[in-house]
C-alpha cells in the first residue's frame, strides 16, 4: 500500500486552538491504525504545523482521511498538502 506525506502548517497565533484540539488530534491518529509516523512542526520552539505519513489505497483516500482530521475541523490550518511520498531509508 502506498505510502502518503500529509503537510500542515498553521494560521499564525493558533497555538490556543491546537492545544485545545490536540487530545482529539492524536485519538483520531491513532483510530484506524494507517499512521506510520506523525508529529508537529515546530518554529521557534513552538508547534507551528504537522507532518503525517499513512498508507492509503490512493491519494483520494488519503485527502479524505486528512479532511476528517480535529485539528482541520478546529480551523487550524491555513494549508495542506498531500503527496505520495517514498520510503527510502528507515
Amino acid at each position: 500500500m502506498p505510502l502518503f506525506a500529509i503537510i500542515c502548517h498553521d494560521k499564525p497565533g493558533m497555538l490556543e486552538a491546537r492545544i485545545n484540539a490536540r487530545e482529539a488530534h492524536l485519538g483520531f491518529l491513532r483510530n484506524e491504525g494507517i499512521v506510520r509516523l506523525a508529529g508537529p512542526l515546530i518554529e521557534e520552539g513552538e508547534m507551528r504545523g504537522s507532518l503525517i505519513v499513512l498508507e492509503a489505497d490512493d491519494l483520494e483516500s488519503a485527502r479524505k482521511w486528512a479532511d476528517q482530521d480535529p485539528y482541520k475541523a478546529a480551523g487550524l490550518f491555513a494549508s495542506v498538502d498531500v503527496i505520495e511520498w517514498k520510503k527510502v531509508i528507515g
